[in-house]
């Protein structure tokens, strides 16, 4: 008998896949540990600006609604001492009048520490406008979308549908006013009147900060002020915004006018950059949302008072 067939040295089919398991997961946790180690010093090194001097680029796309890390962010703006100006780069139709109002407010007090220019990219309307004149100068393209400076409150009158499908509705209220508008009556009277309140008083502190920031006089905000929508180059001309240009112009415009170094790093503080995770499940979620038919996640419902610019569905 060979020494390869004797008995002690034979080993079990069993005992070699043991064994060969025991390497593989060996094998397989050591890689996994190293990938998850050069994954974490990836995003923690593009996460790290360091102490380099920098220009901050803070983005406002789709429908403004308040956003406590948005503030966040801004508020740190304010304190940092590497951050030498910031751009804020606006491409929305508006949103709530409460987050137009937060962003002003933040950056007005952002522009208090340090130099802040906004650049309206294809739009920059009602909130978002709002949100461009807290800084210190508004760039646009000729042909950008800026303006629509109003408010508005929609009402919806299904009760002609709910009566033709046989359903009625009905309440207990401790007011008239409690929990109204309803969807089953017409926006009339003492109704309409408690909610044209609300508008008008928004409309009003809209017009009043256009008026101060834009230096017009508050007759000449008014007249911009009934919701028209105009091009970057119509703006200029109405004093609704200061130059046609880009990023690149108001680059340019801090290096010239407010003493910024040239060739600072443009670096993105909002929003945070998307881990790789992040961003396979937000491409896999958008794309079960399209073929659902669900469309895109920043497709929200905005409820109550909106300072909102939107083509008006035909009659």
């Amino acid at each position: 008998m060979s020494l390869s067939e004797d008995p002690v040295h034979v080993i079990p089919a069993t005992t070699q896949l043991r064994r060969s398991r025991s390497r593989w997961r060996i094998i397989a946790f050591v890689a996994l540990a190293i990938a998850v180690l050069a994954l974490v010093g990836r995003f923690a090194l593009s996460a790290y600006d360091g102490d380099t001097a920098q220009i901050a680029r803070v983005r406002i796309e789709g429908a403004i609604t308040t956003d406590a890390a948005r503030l966040h962010v801004l508020n740190k703006l304010a304190k940092s001492e590497k951050v030498k100006a910031v751009i804020i780069s606006i491409n929305s139709p508006g949103g709530t009048t409460a987050g137009g109002e937060e962003l002003y407010e933040a950056i007005s007090r952002l522009r208090e520490e340090k130099p802040v220019v906004a650049v309206i990219e294809e739009l920059g309307a009602s909130a978002a406008y709002m949100t461009a004149i807290s800084t210190d100068r508004i760039f646009a393209r000729r042909l950008s979308i800026v303006g629509s400076i109003g408010v508005l409150m929609q009402h919806v009158n299904a009760g002609k549908l709910l009566d033709t499908i046989g359903i009625s509705m009905d309440k207990v209220q401790t007011g008239p006013l409690k929990a109204e508008p309803d969807i089953s009556d017409p926006l009339v009277g003492e109704v309409r009147e408690s909610l044209q309140a609300l508008v008008d008083d928004s409309f009003e502190w809209f017009v009043d900060i256009v008026a101060e920031r834009r230096d017009m006089p508050r007759p000449a905000a008014l007249a911009l002020a009934d919701g028209r929508i105009v091009t970057g180059r119509m703006g200029l001309e109405n004093g609704l915004i200061d130059a046609i240009g880009g990023e690149a112009e108001a680059i340019a415009w801090l290096e010239s006018e407010k003493d910024i170094a040239p060739d600072l790093a443009i670096v993105t503080q909002f929003p945070p950059a998307l881990t790789e995770f992040e961003r396979i499940t937000h491409y896999f979620g958008s794309q079960i949302r399209a073929m659902v038919g669900l469309g895109p996640e920043n497709g929200m419902t905005l409820d109550g008072l909106v300072s909102l610019w939107q083509v008006a569905p035909s009659k």
